[in-house]
């Protein structure tokens, strides 16, 4: 019998270059399609998390014996009047205060910069440059008013159809179980619907443990900052709010700017203040808060999550950031499901049982 080609370390190594080559062509082949055709993955993506979000209260409605298609509209419109409730706080907060929080940014900037910036920079001649592009490719940007008017035309047919598909997710989301298990090759519907269920599971967890988190620290801060005397305190909660959702990245910029404009209209010993609120919430939220909320959904390292929401800012900008984790989440819960488990046997436990003596 001949002997290999090559020895058996080397065979190992070309089998597992293989399997990564094949691995990575499949995700790549996945991100594109995904890319593609964004007009159709974006709404199904949000309607997911929407029912994952709204479940509990569809479930409330049909255990008072709510009809089904009238307990998924009851949901939804309550979605639709909580948005639309925060939205009109959030920008009637950012029009009473807006200017004012512009001002303390500026003013904030013009106390850092001269001090980071190179000899003889300011901060006027970098708003003369900005004139001076501005007035450079003004035009070019007016031709693009159109494009913008269809941006907002997509998105808001987006969020339309999104609603949409989560009163159908919500209205028949028990149906989808069997329809699993009838679509799938033979002997793998059981899998497969433990895997969705599970991936599912943790987007649920992460929705709702994000959700009551970033309430809980947009109060904080809020009072905090209105403690303070900080211009516009509400609208910078609702930035705290709106920035949970994006981990680490969202609260670090949302912070960041709420020290800042503490910083610009009351001065140093109110900026560290504000920082130390904002800091102290920070710690509540990492120590107490998620391993309390999210103790029982998929834990994610910290590095993964970043790496998602750069993968998800690289592909679809701000939308991509929103939905790198939750979706991250529930491929690392479907792996979870995969993963092969051993029987919880404590070693004194293995072997046949002993009798008591006597």
């Amino acid at each position: 019998m001949d002997a290999p080609l090559l020895p058996a370390s080397a065979r190992r190594t070309a089998a597992w270059c293989a399997v990564v080559l094949l691995v990575a062509g499949v995700g790549a082949l996945a991100v594109w399609l995904i890319v593609t055709f964004a007009a159709v993955v974006t709404p199904v993506l949000l309607a997911l998390l929407g029912s994952a979000l709204l479940g509990p209260l569809h479930r409330r409605l049909r255990a008072v014996k709510v009809q089904r298609s009238l307990a998924a509209a009851l949901t939804c419109a309550a979605l639709l009047v909580f948005v639309a409730g925060a939205g009109f706080i959030l920008v009637q907060s950012l029009l009473q205060t807006g200017d004012e929080i512009v001002a303390s940014l500026k003013e904030a900037a013009q106390k850092v910069l001269p001090r980071l910036g190179a000899p003889g920079t300011s901060l006027n001649d970098t708003i003369d440059s900005l004139k001076s592009f501005a007035t450079k490719y003004g035009a070019r940007a007016a031709s693009g008013v159109w494009s913008g008017l269809s941006l907002v035309g997509q998105a808001i047919a987006t969020a339309v159809l999104a609603l949409l598909l989560t009163f159908f997710f919500l209205r028949d989301g028990a149906r989808f179980p069997s329809l699993l298990r009838n679509a799938a090759p033979r002997g793998s519907g059981p899998l497969l619907e433990r895997i969705a269920r599970r991936a599912f599971t943790a987007v649920q967890g992460f929705m709702r443990g994000t959700t009551v988190i970033a309430l809980i620290d947009a109060t904080l801060i809020g009072i905090g900052l209105l403690i303070l005397r900080v211009p516009g305190a509400v609208g910078l909660a609702a930035l705290v709010f709106i920035g949970a959702y994006i981990p680490y990245l969202g609260a670090f910029i949302s912070g960041a700017v709420s020290v800042l404009v503490a910083l610009a209209d009351r001065g140093w010993v109110i900026g560290l203040w504000a920082l130390g609120v904002v800091l102290a919430v920070q710690v509540l939220e990492g120590h107490i808060l998620q391993p309390m909320v999210q103790s029982r959904t998929v834990h994610m390292h910290p590095a993964v999550v970043l790496l998602a929401i750069t993968a998800g800012a690289s592909l679809a900008g701000i939308l991509g950031m929103l939905l790198a984790v939750p979706i991250t989440a529930a491929a690392i819960g479907a792996l979870d499901e995969l993963h092969p488990r051993e029987p919880d046997v404590p070693p004194e436990a293995e072997g046949p049982p002993s009798h008591p003596a006597g």
